[in-house]
């Protein structure tokens, strides 16, 4: 287990928070290397993410993926407009100038938000799938501007084609292709504008974000029972892109909501810090979301989001923060039983390090599960679709569709979730908290753990490559071991390491796509010694997957 930082939970000391002028002044300085591989475009699951202080996360980066969205627009015949959306981080903000100049210059046509600045990631997703309704050409897509919910310090850059959703693999590996090549040719085929210029051209239009998605969250969430309930909810807006939302949710539909904090600044100095004594911001953090904790007991349910909108954190009178798995599990067994419209055969996405609890919800609400590798864009198709009627991962991401069964957004979407909590507390009474532990009482009490570890880039491939014929393992912490799996069972695709199950605990092991380490999950409904057991057998598997061929 990794230390805990003494601050964490508490707000972070001046001197560590970010100098905004200096990390502003690097992003348009500094000039990347592309014969570097930390300084070149690299998309991992949530698009090219990194830092202007060390490289690689500059102006260049955005002017060379700008460019290549706009060329593959271009090999796809996209030609309607792009939603462009925009968090609070600092990094975004320029991003956002140099992203605007480089679509004015292609003559893009360029949707950007109104006075509230800011757009959530699913709000994006949401105006690319009400543009592209019943149409067959002129499709839209859309770019964001975030990291999500990583540091102050970091910037992200992210596309989402015509289905709203996160870009696949074969797209974003075409991007980054073309990025990295107009790199190298030192950017001398990036046309762009002025700012000036780009924000009056006839391309560049305002858009309601804010107004439609608002109007729409009636076809989703039943809107009326949590505002004729009068519960008291509490919205802490972490600083981020939907800091303007909740308050026109609240007048909107007459809900008794309390907003606690409306303060943008791109130090974050209001957040209380993580775990490790960063500032992050992570609504399934119980360090992060102390200051919300504390004030449980003021409201009946309480719920944040992280910096794009795209996560959600909620915490309950009875029990507190919910773990990500938890609140998952009790989206599932509520919707599915009051959501009628929804077909009888929609099923459950999850990914496959998150709980089993998810499956023995959905065997009991009779329905079918779909696993998938880690990534909310193995759920678009299915979203996109209606065979999914839920999709959610064990990072707190999560959407599902309207009531009537019809997509509502291919992205994750923090802010659906949480209105849903007040859904779920004012049509049963019970707070998420209280049917958890319902839940558990019905189908057992699952614990649940990940362990990060480092590990150099050649033992992550390793880890990455491993086949279930490399894996001798008859036994689990004492059970019969019923599956080894490289491929996730839902759409066959690899999962990039290794999953063992018995009936009553799992392990995963995976590296991880940004950091030199590799990521243990696991989960016992037999207690902390059988996990710890689980624990201990899954690193004696991954560590003689690593030795092998020294």
């Amino acid at each position: 287990m990794m230390p805990i930082h003494p601050h964490a939970g508490m707000l972070p000391e001046p001197e560590t928070l970010v100098d905004v002028e200096r990390l502003v002044a690097a992003f348009f300085s500094r000039k990347p290397d592309p014969e570097l591989s930390s300084q070149r475009v690299s998309f991992g699951t949530s698009g090219h993410r990194g830092s202007s202080l060390n490289g690689s996360f500059n102006e260049d980066h955005i002017l060379a993926v700008t460019q290549a969205i706009c060329m593959y627009r271009k090999k796809e015949s996209i030609s309607g407009p792009l939603f462009l959306g925009i968090d609070t981080h600092a990094l975004s903000e320029p991003a956002f100038v140099t992203v605007l100049e480089v679509l004015a210059a292609n003559g893009v046509e360029a949707m950007i938000a109104g006075e509230e600045r800011y757009t959530p990631t699913p709000v994006v997703s949401h105006a690319i799938l009400t543009w592209n309704r019943k149409k067959d050409k002129g499709l839209a897509d859309g770019i964001l501007l975030t990291p999500s919910h990583n540091p102050p310090c970091n910037g992200g850059i992210k596309y989402n084609p015509p289905h709203g959703g996160p870009a696949g693999d074969e797209v974003t590996s075409w991007i980054e292709d073309k990025a990295n090549r107009l790199l190298e040719r030192k950017l001398r085929d990036v046309p762009r504008v002025s700012y000036e210029k780009a924000l009056s051209a006839p391309t560049t239009h305002r858009h309601d974000y804010l107004g439609a998605y608002v109007r729409d969250l009636g076809s989703v969430i039943d809107m009326e029972v949590i505002s004729t309930s009068g519960i008291r909810l509490g919205a802490d807006p972490l600083g981020g892109a939907g800091v303007a939302y909740w308050g026109r949710i609240a007048e909107s539909y007459g809900l008794n909501l309390t907003i606690l904090n409306k303060t943008i600044d791109p130090t974050f100095r209001f957040m209380s810090v993580d775990w490790d004594g960063n500032i992050r911001m992570d609504p399934s953090s119980p360090y992060t979301m102390q200051p919300l904790i504390e004030q449980k007991e003021h409201f009946d349910v309480a719920f944040a989001c992280d910096t794009d909108y795209d996560r959600h954190g909620i915490v309950t009178r009875s029990t507190g923060l919910l773990q990500p798995n938890h609140f998952l599990s009790v989206c599932i067994d509520y919707l599915f039983r009051h959501r009628n419209e929804w077909p009888d055969d929609s099923m459950v996405g999850k990914t496959l390090v998150s709980s089993s609890m998810i499956d023995r919800v959905a065997a009991k609400l009779g329905r079918k599960v779909y696993e998938v590798p880690v990534g909310f864009k193995w759920f678009v198709d299915g979203l996109l679709e209606g065979s999914l009627g839920f999709a959610g991962e064990e990072s707190a991401g999560a959407s599902f569709v309207r009531k009537n069964g019809r997509v509502w957004t291919t992205d994750k979407d923090g802010i659906i979730p949480a209105l849903l909590s007040a859904e779920i507390t004012a049509k049963t009474g019970r707070d998420p908290g209280e049917l958890y532990r319902k839940l558990t009482s019905d189908l057992g009490e699952p614990i649940y753990r990940r362990i990060d570890a480092s590990a150099t880039p050649e033992e992550k491939a390793k880890l990455k490559q491993l086949s279930a014929e490399q894996v001798i393992l008859d036994a689990l912490a004492g059970e019969k071991v019923r599956a080894i799996l490289t491929d996730a069972p839902g759409n066959k695709k690899n999962i990039g390491g290794i999953k063992v199950v018995s009936d009553n605990g799992w392990f995963a092991a995976r590296p991880s796509g940004t950091e030199n380490t590799y990521k243990t999950y696991a989960e016992s409904f037999l207690g902390a010694s059988h996990l710890d057991a689980i624990l201990s057998e899954a690193q004696e598997v991954v560590h003689r997957a690593l030795s092998q061929g020294r």
